[in-house]
């Protein structure tokens, strides 16, 4: 038993690294998956400023629709650039390869980016780059150090400023957060009718456990 809580402690630093790690420039993100507003704002801001590099290969343009409470003819047009087919999912055309030769590695898939990191990590990440001459790009970011993504939203947090480009990123956040997990709401909301039939249920089963044993000492 000794050994075995001597092993679980000693993982504990690599479930730290493979989670993102402890951060001191992490902050919460107050993400609201009720507020369909931000949400579609979020997915305007991916689509123009994310999905040059970044799929959400396990997403499609419908569920997005729906979803998000869009018109699908409104999605083809405005953010749906990379096929025809509403039913298709939200891919790329840049190849792994060449993405790989310009980046060092091909950017990854952000489907699942805010389960994986947790929406405080994007968050936190989108609103921490930093001008660094020492790198390749121009820039650096206080959360994820020498990153090898360049800074695509320079030009709009110079232009918003750091009070409204902040809400733009929760915005892009509260996008992904969906994205990662688009029943949450649902399950949630029905979660709360699962506990108080169980509530419910609960109470004649406690009244016939008790008439069963009234007579046992």
């Amino acid at each position: 038993m000794k050994k075995l809580a001597v092993l679980l402690l000693s993982c504990l630093p690599a479930l730290g690294l493979a989670a993102g790690g402890y951060n001191e420039h992490v902050e919460s993100a107050p993400v609201n998956l009720k507020d369909k507003a931000s949400m579609q704002r979020g997915a305007q801001l991916f689509v123009n400023y994310c999905m040059g590099c970044h799929s959400l290969q396990y997403e499609r343009y419908s569920r997005l629709a729906s979803g998000l409470d869009i018109p699908e003819e409104l999605v083809l047009e405005h953010l749906n650039f990379t096929t025809d087919q509403i039913g298709d999912t939200m891919q790329i055309a840049m190849p792994k390869d060449e993405a790989a030769a310009w980046f060092g590695a091909p950017p990854p898939d952000l489907t699942n980016v805010a389960r994986l990191r947790t929406a405080d990590w994007v968050y936190s990440y989108l609103i921490n780059f930093y001008e660094d001459a020492d790198q390749p790009y121009g820039f650096n970011n206080r959360v994820f150090e020498n990153v090898g993504m360049p800074h695509v939203m320079a030009a709009m947090e110079e232009e918003l400023g750091e009070e409204d480009f902040r809400r733009a990123m929760l915005d892009l956040t509260n996008f992904l957060a969906y994205i990662g997990e688009p029943v949450r709401v649902d399950a949630e909301r029905i979660g709360v009718y699962v506990l108080v039939f169980l509530f419910l249920l609960w109470i004649p089963a406690y009244l016939l456990k008790k008439e069963y044993w009234k007579d046992v000492h």
